[in-house]
């Protein structure tokens, strides 16, 4: 059965994005402009995304609304605010903001997961080193020590993902280039290097001395498990 996403959101250019988005990756969705008389029907769905600001009555005081109508749908806000005291009235009733402007990919690994949680479905994470948690099923990356979400570029995100794949496998860079870029490795680019290094800065406690992504001299890296 497709997952059914109700949709609050009044500018029409993001609300034609996102619905045509989410629509190609199998979710239906029934987007409204606004959310005044919305907690009638929140129970019928899986999950609600509701932006802040909203004409009328805004995103709080429709969140809170939903939420008290159906207190088992997760809502997912969306704002442009970064204050931490928007954000924190947010999660009084949401159970988890995104912040625009935001990928899609991450609207929807943050859209499995409140789906995941809601239906009772263990997360499926696995540890590397001492403070770094993946989700495979969602593919999120977290900091243990902060339980915040760690958040990495589309190639770094590839080639963790790709280690992930071939855990305690010795990776040559040519066999990492050309699975990621699709293309034929030259000797001396120095493309993989910087991503790796920079992957390096967000995962490990001390990137001059990596625990999780090992480099081995002359022949390429490893990721252990």
């Amino acid at each position: 059965m497709r997952t059914s996403i109700l949709y609050i959101e009044d500018n029409e250019k993001i609300g034609t994005w996102v619905k045509e988005e989410l629509e190609q990756r199998g979710y239906t969705v029934q987007w409204l402009l606004s959310g005044e008389g919305a907690e009638t029907e929140v129970a019928q769905y899986d999950v609600v995304i509701l932006d802040i600001m909203l004409p009328g009555l805004d995103g709080f005081t429709i969140g809170k609304r939903l939420k008290k109508a159906a207190p088992a749908v997760p809502i997912l806000l969306l704002t442009a605010r970064t204050s931490i005291d928007d954000k924190v009235e947010g999660l009084q009733f949401a159970d988890d903001y995104l912040t625009k402007p935001f990928h899609t990919d991450e609207l929807v690994a943050r859209l499995e997961v409140l789906i995941r949680r809601s239906a009772g479905i263990p997360s499926e994470r696995i540890s590397l080193g001492e403070d770094i948690e993946v989700d495979q099923h969602v593919q999120m990356v977290y900091d243990k020590r902060t339980g915040e979400e760690i958040i990495l570029t589309g190639k770094q995100h590839q080639i963790l993902m790709y280690f992930l794949r071939h855990p305690n496998q010795v990776l040559t860079k040519e066999q990492i280039y050309e699975a990621i870029w699709g293309e034929v490795y030259i000797t001396g680019d120095k493309t993989l290097l910087v991503h790796i290094h920079r992957l390096r800065q967000k995962l490990e406690r001390h990137p001059d001395s990596a625990e999780i992504i090992e480099t081995l001299k002359g022949i390429g890296y490893r990721v252990k498990l």
